[in-house]
């Protein structure tokens, strides 16, 4: 029972995995992007509900209403205004760009909230329970966080394959030189995929605070995990991305179980395992 319910944490863990790469996947899918300040934005989500809530006192509701509007609006003029400036066939100046976004981003939040670690307390939500069987339950925060993740997913695929703005993203991403031809703006196109990716970011953002401790220097690890998430899972596959989270979180949990010493590094292992076996991931995307 003991391995069943490492097991099932992992799996809820996977949730947040999944959320953390959900974004990374859907930028790389559209235009080949690496955003390595993704991890980031992730935490400046979390740093932005724990002050709209706890700091200025605000109802939760309106505090993660602020938070995705924000976060969305921020990734659609980032885009905007710097990104597609650098975006092209070489990889290397998005990488070098968004490098430095990373260190001003933890500079400028270690300015404004010292290096303290800090978590959003959500009182009888993160103590409750649900009891699936003798000796076994779930707790109520992962099990949302978790539906979630299946929300957020399912949400991006049916605007990915059943919208106007999904097919746009899709022809972009096949073919973005043709799209100005049909009256498409590349530009605009980008800068929607990236506002839709950070509002995905903010949703992270706003789990991570919750689940665990959190502070500046956060982000290269969130950074990592989604990485990961996004490769076992095959780049640019959405529902992979869930699959890719569920079996890092797995590796995760059981290596806990083993050893609290070796938690991280059996996720990294099972990465690694994935990526001999499977070098494209497990679900690559394909051609629609």
């Amino acid at each position: 029972m003991v391995w069943i319910n490492s097991v099932i944490q992992g799996v809820m863990l996977g949730g947040l995995y999944a959320l953390f790469a959900a974004g990374l996947s859907l930028m790389f899918g559209v235009m080949r992007f690496v955003n390595i300040a993704h991890g980031d934005f992730i935490v400046v989500g979390a740093y932005l509900i724990v002050t709209f809530i706890v700091s200025w006192g605000l109802h939760p509701a309106i505090g993660v209403a602020m938070v995705l509007l924000l976060v969305a609006c921020a990734g659609y003029l980032n885009q905007r205004v710097l990104l597609n400036r650098v975006l092209g066939k070489d990889i290397l100046p998005p990488i070098l760009v968004t490098f430095g976004m990373s260190i001003i981003i933890q500079n400028g939040l270690l300015e404004l909230y010292s290096a303290d670690s800090q978590k959003l307390q959500t009182g009888w939500l993160e103590t409750t329970s649900l009891q699936v069987a003798d000796k076994l339950a779930i707790g109520l925060l992962p099990a949302l966080m978790f539906l979630t993740a299946l929300g957020v997913i399912a949400m991006l695929q049916f605007i990915f394959y059943r919208t106007p703005l999904g097919r746009m993203l899709r022809a972009t991403s096949d073919d973005p030189e043709i799209v100005p031809l049909m009256g498409g703006r590349n530009a605009h196109t980008f800068a929607l995929a990236t506002g839709l990716a950070s509002l995905v970011v903010g949703i992270a953002g706003i789990w991570l605070a919750m689940k665990t401790n959190f502070d500046p220097a956060a982000g290269p690890a969130r950074l990592l995990f989604a990485f990961e998430a996004v490769i076992i899972g095959g780049l640019g596959n959405i529902w992979g991305t869930l699959l890719g989270g569920i079996i890092l979180g797995v590796a995760q949990t059981i290596g806990a179980q083993i050893d609290a010493g070796v938690q991280i590094l059996a996720g990294h292992l099972a990465f690694l395992l994935v990526l001999v076996i499977r070098p494209t991931g497990l679900f690559p995307k394909v051609s629609h």
